[in-house]
């Protein structure tokens, strides 16, 4: 039986919050297997990156699909549109979780240079804005899409903490020191990073609802 456009879009919406869900995984695995210094973990991580580059194909080629056979117009247009943006961002997202378990494995040969405190908070806030920003895709809510935008400006307050803590044992003149704190100064930049693709997914929910552009409108929160 020919499926509707309706259950076509329905289907599509299910794949990428599937996608969502072991992105969620990913994020919490990698920065786990940093904190436990389990290498096992991390190379899971790692190893499933190459599945959800998979997955990301499979969900622009049903968007492509359905764009080139149904014709869609107006909010299924912006939808399929939507999420086709959200997918790659998805990715990329599982990208910096990828950056992060390879990080860990490196730092998990070395002595522990510090107690890590804020790059497991950090993990956490950005963990809750993909969950948050794909909670207001499926439920089309605006204000939560608009405090995904807000948390981020926290995020990135957290990575500048980061860097000012670490910037001392870059000039502790011990190599291997230097190396940790570069590492963990990277890391910071990829929670950072994955918080940036977030509110590009929550900035998309909001053109989805409300048809309006809001990149780099801040202000308007």
């Amino acid at each position: 039986m020919e499926r509707t456009l309706d259950q076509l879009l329905d289907h599509l919406k299910g794949e990428l919050l599937k996608m969502g869900g072991a992105v969620e995984e990913s994020i919490e695995q990698a920065v786990r297997s940093l904190v436990d210094r389990d290498d096992v973990l991390a190379e899971t991580v790692i190893a499933g990156g190459k599945d959800i580059d998979e997955w990301e194909v499979a969900v622009e080629e049903e968007c492509l699909t359905l764009l080139a056979i149904q014709h869609p117009v107006a909010s299924d247009l912006r939808l399929i549109a939507g999420v086709m943006k959200i997918n790659y961002d998805l990715e990329r997202i599982n990208d910096q979780a990828v950056n992060i378990a390879q990080r860990a494995q490196v730092l998990n040969t070395m002595p522990l240079l510090k107690p890590l405190i804020d790059i497991p908070r950090m993990a956490e806030l950005t963990r809750k804005m993909v969950k948050d920003a794909l909670d207001a895709f499926v439920n089309k809510d605006v204000e939560l899409a608009n405090e995904v935008r807000r948390i981020d400006d926290i995020v990135d307050a957290l990575r500048d903490q980061i860097f000012r803590e670490l910037l001392t044992y870059l000039h502790a003149g011990d190599p291997e020191t230097i190396e940790q704190a570069i590492h963990l100064i990277l890391i910071s930049r990829h929670l950072e990073r994955i918080g940036d693709h977030s509110s590009n997914i929550a900035e998309d929910v909001v053109y989805l609802v409300q048809g309006r552009i809001v990149r780099h409108k801040k202000e308007e929160l």
